[in-house]
């Protein structure tokens, strides 16, 4: 999965209009992302990358960016 891909599938599952998020989103100015959408980002990665996310790295998460970093999308992908 390439970042494209990662950020349209971040849209679906917190019911945003494709190609809304771009990464520079702050957390915290996303309605949608709340105790769920912390959970589902969890079964998201591991779902579609095969890899489990460490809850103590997810809480420093601030940005979609982190996100993207946590699930270990390569930036130039």
């Amino acid at each position: 999965m390439n970042r494209k891909d990662f950020l349209l599938a971040l849209d679906e599952m917190l019911e945003l209009d494709p190609g809304t998020l771009t990464g520079a989103e702050e957390l915290d100015s996303i309605d949608a992302w709340d105790s769920l959408a912390v959970i589902s980002f969890i079964a998201l990665v591991d779902e579609k990358l095969g890899h489990v996310v460490e809850g103590e790295k997810l809480v420093r998460a601030k940005t979609v960016e982190d996100l993207i970093g946590l699930a270990g999308i390569a930036v130039a992908a």
